[in-house]
């Protein structure tokens, strides 16, 4: 039995659903933000978990501080771990144990950069301290306004990242994001 050329039916070519839709905009728009420090993103939904959905697999250990989230991220089978042996930390950076946390997440080292972790928290983007940034992805100097998170959260974060040690900041406000790389310099204004 032998089909011509003309009688093959077209390859069939997966459809993505719209949970993967979602998480691809998603996994998008963080990746941008961290291109493009000082560059709000949009995000598809107003869901700290869809941040979460779109990273996080078997293989990431996870801090939330929020347990109703830590139990939605156990639920994908993600392993809870601490705030020191997070590859992915969901801070409330408005608290003291939040702060406490930052003091805590993986830098990783000059040999292992890559084992610092990636840290997502709330604030107020366009409102409160200004800070000016400059670095890689930076034309120049841009100069943000964030909210909601203590001036410590600066001052830890200058302690911490020195580069090419560090974590990732992603500041999440509703269905805006914004990222701050280990190598974006941040001057407190």
């Amino acid at each position: 039995m032998t089909q011509s050329l003309n009688q093959r039916s077209a390859p069939v070519v997966p459809v993505r659903n719209a949970a993967e839709t979602r998480a691809n905009a998603t996994y998008d728009a963080l990746m941008w933000a961290l291109a493009r420090p000082g560059t709000i993103r949009q995000l598809p939904e107003n869901d700290p978990f869809a941040v979460a959905e779109a990273l996080v697999d078997r293989e990431c250990r996870v801090f939330a501080s929020d347990a109703g989230l830590a139990e939605r991220i156990a639920a994908t089978g993600a392993c809870l771990a601490s705030a020191a042996q997070a590859d992915h930390a969901f801070l409330a950076l408005d608290t003291p144990a939040g702060l406490a946390a930052l003091d805590d997440v993986p830098t990783g080292s000059h040999l292992y950069p890559d084992e610092g972790a990636t840290v997502f928290a709330s604030a107020t983007i366009g409102h409160g301290r200004g800070l000016r940034l400059s670095g890689p992805g930076i034309d120049g100097k841009v100069e943000i306004r964030i909210g909601g998170i203590p001036d410590d959260v600066w001052a830890i974060r200058s302690d911490r990242c020195l580069y090419p040690t560090g974590f990732e900041l992603f500041l999440i406000d509703g269905d805006q994001v914004l990222g701050l790389p280990r190598s974006t310099m941040i001057e407190v204004l």
